[in-house]
């Protein structure tokens, strides 16, 4: 029994269970279904990131190593911030100051927080990207879109320090940024997908 392909495969599912089920939460508005998901999400996402990792030629592994501490970063970060929603933010009950802060409908602190989780999670498939050695076209889609979501760390890590999305917190309904969390999900479901087909070619090769 291969471990060290089978447990990166099944966190290769897990990313792709969960980045569907993210966005049909999305869709449907069911923020509870989909805080609860991007809990599970940052798991797989480390045994995916830990197979490449495990996998690629010495002379690359420095941005393997980078792309595997920067994935455990990631998961750090969004554990807290939807635990914190699954928890406090609907449990307690919280005074406004706590609830602007805490509550991810506020665009505040905590939303904040998850930005820039995502965006170290960028950074995390960019290095792992550059890190693999792509030897079919499948891979070498893998390894693109791995390194083209690199780009999302600039916007997760810079835009919240204009101050529009604090500007949010005062009306809508939020559709336009459940919209464009939808669409991150359709560009990151086929990196789950490939993933989930290297690991699965890789334990027939064994």
């Amino acid at each position: 029994m291969e471990l060290n392909k089978m447990i990166p495969k099944a966190g290769s599912a897990i990313v792709t269970v969960t980045v569907f089920l993210f966005a049909l939460f999305l869709m449907i508005n069911y923020s509870m279904g989909s805080f609860f998901v991007c809990i599970i999400l940052p798991l797989g996402f480390i045994m995916m990131t830990a197979g490449l990792h495990n996998e690629c030629e010495n002379d690359r592994k420095v941005a393997a190593n980078i792309g595997l501490v920067l994935a455990a970063v990631y998961c750090v970060f969004i554990m807290l911030v939807y635990f914190t929603q699954l928890t406090t933010v609907k449990n307690e009950d919280l005074n406004e100051q706590a609830v602007n802060l805490l509550a991810m409908s506020r665009f505040g602190l905590i939303f904040n927080y998850d930005l820039l989780g995502y965006g170290i999670m960028a950074l995390s498939t960019l290095f792992t990207g550059l890190s693999m050695k792509a030897e079919n076209k499948a891979d070498k889609w893998l390894k693109a879109l791995m390194m083209i979501h690199g780009v999302f760390y600039f916007s997760c890590t810079f835009m919240p320090m204009t101050g529009m999305f604090s500007k949010m917190s005062s009306g809508g309904d939020g559709l336009g940024g459940r919209l464009a969390l939808v669409a991150w999900c359709v560009y990151f479901l086929p990196i789950g997908v490939l993933a989930y087909r290297h690991f699965g070619s890789q334990l027939r090769k064994s």
